[in-house]
């Protein structure tokens, strides 16, 4: 999926460095109802929802009058587009019975005068999305029969739950061209470069239903000025012949398939290995012994993060290797990142990823919640490119329940990394494949397992130089620095100490048991157990 400009929370300017005043604002706003008139504003049956123009026009329209891309628009122009784009996205989703219920229930009666009106509007979930867009598919604006739709499915990775959506192909071919645009412009000419023959392969999908086959791949697809292959998995010949191609080569997959990269390249020629310049994984991390080893295989090569969903073919882009932030596509969703009410979080602090798709006129899915935890980061406001951005931090799952208090997963192995570095000299981002919390929690018992190449070694090396005190203390520290801002007074070493909690510290071999993985390898960071 892709995104726009974020709104500001209240009292939180958005875009401090390039503030637009009422001129400009009354400006924009006049030019995004000359976009989106009166008439098109509010459809007043699902035969005029059917005949609308697409959204992409719209936002082609917007370049063209503003003299620039739209992607280099001002922040201002931008949001207020979007803002016209949601109002009428909310008057289609009325006309639907279901969607007219359950925005009714909440009070919501007409479309949003602004965007503090718009956070009024429910967030959804998983499973609003099955009640909307499976068995009867009641949420569809514009009926299935009618023709015209794709389905996609996830892999149910999450709660074992097949999980569909629908959307229009018409909608779907937009959004893939802007995407694949901006992925070109903005991301890959920087590291694919010269005359030669240029690559993007995926090793997505091993079932073309899923969203990872269809819609990633509709996406890098339209990239332009590259040759496109989507692979599916692949062994270690198919990836030495595809890199055999002259030229530079991009490859997107899961966080595990590129993981894997290091191990079936190894014996690839020095020339087919140089010629690999950029590696995109999916959604979440990629530990850093993972980069080392592509590195070292790869000599060329960039790792940048390609942040996906069901729902959403390109939610964020990292632009550049050397900064985590993940950048929006303009005009594709609306990207929030809101508090536990529904509303926008200031610059630098975390909240819940919210998207709502601004290309479904047929079947329209509004703020919903993807699972995933990110910090907002300040916008990129040009020369150029405009856009808003944010930092990945966790699936909303990883959190650590002990007794009363909620410890953030990703903060707390960062801080046991610390911790264990500093008593040992071991560093986990150096040795640890995976990483994964088992928390029994009616047993009251913490494990952090590590899967790593020499599980007795390293075992022996860390319990000898932790001594008697072993693992407690490395948490008793760890623990209270993986506290959010508000409730960091909770907790201190030594109520750790006294939560009647035992701690361990397993180091076990790379394909250990003891992790569990996902149907598709991957690794979820916490697992509770009663």
């Amino acid at each position: 999926m892709t995104l726009t400009t974020m709104p500001a929370a209240a009292g939180h300017p958005a875009h401090p460095n390039g503030a637009a005043n009422g001129a400009d604002r009354a400006a924009a706003r006049a030019l995004a109802e000359r976009l989106i008139p009166e008439g098109e504003l509010r459809p007043r049956s699902v035969d005029e929802v059917a005949a609308l123009p697409p959204f992409a026009d719209k936002l082609e329209r917007c370049g063209r009058m503003a003299g620039v891309p739209y992607c280099a628009a001002p922040h201002h122009l931008q949001d207020a587009l979007v803002l016209r784009r949601l109002q009428q996205v909310v008057n289609i989703a009325l006309l639907n019975p279901l969607w007219r219920e359950r925005l009714h229930y909440f009070g919501v009666t007409e479309a949003p005068a602004g965007y503090s009106e718009w956070e009024r509007i429910p967030l959804s979930d998983k499973t609003v999305q099955r009640d909307m867009f499976m068995g009867a598919r009641a949420g569809m604006v514009v009926p299935i029969d009618q023709g015209g739709f794709e389905v996609v499915a996830s892999g149910g990775t999450s709660d074992g739950m097949p999980l569909e959506i629908v959307y229009s192909l018409r909608e779907l071919r937009d959004t893939y061209r802007i995407a694949g645009a901006f992925m070109g412009a903005y991301q890959l000419g920087r590291y694919l470069r010269g005359t030669d023959p240029r690559w993007l392969f995926t090793t997505l999908a091993d079932y073309q239903m899923w969203s990872s086959g269809t819609m990633v791949g509709g996406v890098l697809a339209h990239v332009p000025g590259v040759n496109y292959i989507g692979a599916g998995p692949v062994t270690a010949p198919v990836l030495e012949h595809m890199f055999s191609y002259p030229g530079p080569k991009a490859l997107m997959g899961i966080t595990a398939g590129i993981a894997l990269l290091a191990e079936l390249g190894a014996d690839m020629p020095a020339h087919a290995r140089e010629s690999f310049r950029v590696a995109m994984y999916g959604s979440g991390l990629l530990p850093q012994r993972k980069r080392a080893e592509l590195r070292a295989v790869y000599p060329n090569v960039s790792v940048l993060s390609y942040f996906a969903a069901t729902q959403a073919e390109c939610v964020g882009l990292q632009l550049d290797h050397t900064s985590p932030e993940l950048a929006v596509v303009p005009g594709l969703h609306l990207v929030e990142i809101v508090d536990e009410n529904g509303r926008a979080v200031a610059e630098g602090e975390e909240g819940e990823l919210v998207v709502t798709r601004l290309h479904a006129n047929e079947a329209p899915l509004l703020r919903l919640k993807l699972g995933d935890r990110v910090v907002r980061r300040s916008p990129l406001d040009g020369p150029g490119l405009r856009t808003g951005r944010f930092e990945f931090a966790g699936r909303t799952g990883d959190v650590l329940h002990l007794g009363d208090s909620q410890y953030s997963a990703v903060l707390a192995c960062g801080a046991l990394r610390a911790e264990l570095l500093a008593a040992s000299g071991v560093d986990l981002d150096h040795v640890a494949h995976d990483v994964q919390f088992v928390n029994h929690r009616e047993g009251r018992a913490l494990s952090l397992l590590v899967a790593v190449d020499d599980a007795d070694h390293l075992a022996g090396a860390v319990e000898a130089a932790l001594g008697a005190a072993g693992a407690r203390g490395l948490f008793a520290r760890a623990l209270p620095r993986a506290l959010s801002l508000f409730n960091d007074r909770e907790a201190t070493p030594e109520s750790v100490e006294r939560s009647g909690y035992d701690f361990r510290l397993a180091f076990v071999p790379r394909d250990s048991a003891e992790i569990e993985r996902t149907a598709v390898g991957k690794v979820p960071l916490v697992r509770d157990r009663t």
